[in-house]
């Protein structure tokens, strides 16, 4: 298992892919813990006619640091689109499948390689936000790290980043053609679920039963980010049902294709 992984971990690491995506993880984590900071940092007029946070000190250094995450786990989606996507691409897939007769080891090993691999974009991602970020904060008079909560967030995000990687890997092997997996994948990551959880929202009972358990808003529940909506905003789950809600997506789209994978005829 630990050479099939090594062998997933070097097909990545070998081309020219893996710094370029490094490259927009870390310049896209500076612009965005730049941009959230000074957004969030803005005081919004409270019932009592008071301007005031619209969040905790510790949701302010939360979005400052992880409110760019939506952009940074759309690069890890693609990584897992491509993942499997280019090897039936290139039809590489019957060589990795010849070179291990064992299918289940080869997907076992794309699901573990997929983990560390978003896991350390994410670590890329959250250094340029993170020194962006809290420099930011600083400077308009908030406190970087207010709370532990705060680094608890921030080791979450790397899980979240490694988690939408899975989601990302199940697209690619249930749409075999790479371009339509990834045209598919990121537009309903990006466009489809956020207007379908606006739609919901404008539903009592979507509002309270359905859109907390949509993956951006368990992603942003495992963060703990400022709220949108005040009284309105649509109830959030905890940090940990956030995380187990997003695991379980991972889970039924990876497992259901690496399932699918392993019997389906190879050529």
């Amino acid at each position: 298992m630990t050479a099939v992984t090594r062998a997933e971990l070097r097909k990545f690491f070998t081309t020219r892919l893996w710094w370029g995506i490094g490259i927009a993880q870390l310049l896209l984590g500076i612009a965005m813990g730049v941009l959230f900071a000074f957004f969030v940092t803005q005081p919004q007029v409270g019932q009592n006619g008071q301007r005031q946070l619209s969040g905790t000190a510790e949701q302010v250094a939360n979005t400052a640091y992880t409110g760019g995450l939506q952009f940074a786990y759309l690069l890890t989606l693609t990584i897992g689109v491509m993942q499997i996507g280019s090897e039936y691409r290139h039809k590489t897939i019957t060589s990795t499948f010849l070179a291990t007769p064992k299918r289940a080891s080869v997907m076992w090993a794309k699901v573990v390689a997929l983990l560390g691999i978003g896991a350390v974009y994410g670590l890329v991602f959250l250094v340029g936000s993170v020194a962006a970020g809290a420099i930011t904060l600083q400077a308009r008079g908030h406190e970087p790290f207010p709370t532990s909560g705060v680094f608890r967030s921030l080791a979450l995000s790397l899980l979240v980043l490694g988690l939408w990687a899975l989601i990302g890997l199940g697209a690619g092997i249930l749409i075999p053609n790479q371009v339509a997996a990834l045209l598919i994948s990121i537009g309903v990551a990006w466009i489809v679920e956020p207007i379908a959880g606006v739609l919901l929202g404008l539903w009592s009972w979507g509002r309270e039963h359905i859109v907390e358990y949509l993956p951006t808003a368990a992603t942003q529940a495992v963060v703990n980010q400022v709220t949108q909506g005040g009284s309105d905003a649509a109830p959030r789950l905890e940090w940990w049902a956030g995380a187990l809600v997003l695991a379980a997506y991972a889970a039924v789209l990876a497992g259901f294709g690496s399932w699918r994978t392993v019997r389906a005829d190879i050529s």
